[in-house]
C-alpha cells in the first residue's frame, strides 16, 4: 500500500512535511496507471481523477482550505496552508449511474 501526495506546490509539500504525513510517493502528476487498492492518495485532484482513484479501490483525502479571496491564485507557503486551516478531508468519490 502506497501513499501518494499529488502537489507541485512545494507549501503543501512542507505542510505535508509539518503534520508528519509518512509519504512514500510525491508526484507532481498522478499516473492512475500506477494506483493500487489499498494505496492513499493526498491532493486537490479533480472530482473525475478522485473518482478514479476511488474506483480503483484507494482512498482519497482531500487537502481542504479555507481560502479568503486574498489568498486565491498565489502561491501559498506552509504558514499560509495552516492560516487557512489546512486539513485532510476523506471522499469517497462515484460517477452517478456507476
Amino acid at each position: 500500500m502506497t501513499v501518494w501526495l499529488v502537489s507541485r506546490h512545494p507549501g503543501a509539500v512542507e505542510w505535508a512535511r509539518r503534520q508528519g504525513l509518512a509519504i512514500d510517493r510525491l508526484v507532481a502528476h498522478l499516473d492512475l496507471g500506477e494506483v493500487r487498492a489499498g494505496d492513499t492518495v493526498i491532493g486537490t485532484l479533480p472530482v473525475h481523477l478522485a473518482g478514479q482513484v476511488c474506483a480503483a479501490g484507494a482512498r482519497y483525502l482531500h487537502l481542504s482550505l479555507d481560502l479568503s479571496p486574498a489568498h486565491r491564485g498565489r502561491e501559498l507557503d506552509a504558514d499560509d496552508l495552516e492560516r487557512c486551516n489546512a486539513r485532510l478531508e476523506e471522499y469517497h468519490v462515484q460517477r452517478a449511474g456507476d
